[in-house]
């Protein structure tokens, strides 16, 4: 069988146990703030080069979730979904999410709660503690460069995940959700 990187292709292949923590960035380069993602990504990918922590996370970069990324909840202790929202209080919001069916309205062919429903389907039990960081964005036109204010999101953000990943304990991700919440609605 063929894999794409990111499927759930090492735990298969016998390369050894999954890194306790899962961090998917979602979004496309090409087509402005939705690069945010895919930025959050490429700082964590050197952070994490330059720290203990690495072995740790394991960082997983797509243009949109797909039911396949169910397969790397598998054996994790934590996972936390980086995405742009349109709509989304500024800086970002940074909150717990459990599984669920219902339909999102998002441009992605799966929410991140969909992906937990579908490993609490195909596994038959509950998947790891989920997080999700949705950063506000402004354009999302195909071509166009980050725009000023999600350059500046983005570096609140990267704040955030890098306490995160230093920190890579449920209690500690839960109070960080309460104090993010908190500081949205106080702004």
């Amino acid at each position: 069988m063929i894999l794409r990187q990111g499927s759930g292709q090492a735990l298969r292949q016998g390369s050894g146990q999954a890194k306790p923590v899962v961090i998917f960035a979602v979004g496309n380069p090409s087509r402005g703030d939705d690069a945010i993602g895919p930025e959050c990504y490429g700082r964590l990918e050197k952070m994490l080069k330059n720290e203990i922590l690495a072995g740790g996370v394991e960082l997983i970069e797509d243009f949109q979730l797909q039911i396949e990324h169910a397969l790397d909840l598998h054996g994790r202790q934590l996972a936390l979904f980086i995405d742009a929202g349109v709509d989304t209080p500024a800086p970002y919001v940074f909150e717990r999410i459990f599984p669920s069916t219902a339909v999102a309205h998002t441009s992605h062919a799966l929410s991140p709660q969909a992906v937990l429903q579908v490993y609490r389907q195909t596994e038959g039990s509950e998947p790891p503690p989920a997080f999700v960081l949705c950063v506000r964005g402004e354009r999302f036109e195909l071509g166009e460069a980050l725009s000023g204010e999600a350059s500046e999101r983005l570096e609140a953000a990267v704040g955030l995940l890098v306490e995160l990943c230093r920190q890579p304990r449920l209690p500690t991700w839960e109070r960080l959700a309460g104090r993010a919440s908190k500081e949205v609605i106080n702004s």
